[in-house]
């Protein structure tokens, strides 16, 4: 057990010298904004029923509990800027406005989703990662869902987490 921990010091000092503010700097922020509905089929869009607004509510939880969880990002609220959310939202559709929303909050990522729905039993859920210093997308994927249900939902979130966002380390995160 002491050769263990010996190596441990000794990548953690080396990690030191190597990146100085890496060892020390803690955990990236992310502000992860709530899952969006994007319904093409509605002209100027529509709010989420309340079903699709429960449903859209649980795969941000997932995505929030994951990205902390897995990647070992710590959530920003986003609520503070909320007003300017509504202002340029949806987000999916504002040309990279949740970056700057994004550092305003403190965070070092931008994390967004929206779920496209193609008809009663099939949707799209897309999830970018984006730099919020300079807007550039680090990470991104995109999977169909096939049935209408929460676990088809939240099963879908952690696939695409698992395995689109996440299935490299993160810039940053070796």
């Amino acid at each position: 057990m002491p050769l263990r921990r010996a190596r441990l010091a000794g990548s953690i000092a080396f990690l030191a010298l190597c990146h100085p503010g890496a060892v020390l700097a803690g955990p990236e922020k992310a502000a992860i904004f709530p899952v969006e509905l994007f319904d093409p089929g509605v002209v100027g869009g529509r709010k989420a029923r309340p079903d699709e607004a429960r449903k859209l509510a649980l795969v941000t939880d997932e995505l929030r509990s994951a990205l902390k969880d897995k990647a070992g990002l710590e959530p920003v609220d986003t609520a503070p800027q909320a007003k300017e959310v509504d202002k340029q939202g949806p987000l999916y559709r504002c040309d990279g406005c949740a970056a700057p929303i994004a550092k305003a909050l403190g965070a070092d990522l931008a994390v967004t989703g929206y779920v496209e729905k193609g008809s009663g039993q099939i949707f799209n859920l897309n999830v970018v990662i984006a730099d919020a210093a300079t807007g550039k997308v680090v990470r991104g994927g995109q999977v169909v869902i096939r049935a209408d249900t929460d676990d088809t939902w939240t099963h879908a979130m952690r696939w695409i987490v698992k395995n689109r966002l996440l299935a490299e380390p993160l810039p940053g995160k070796s």
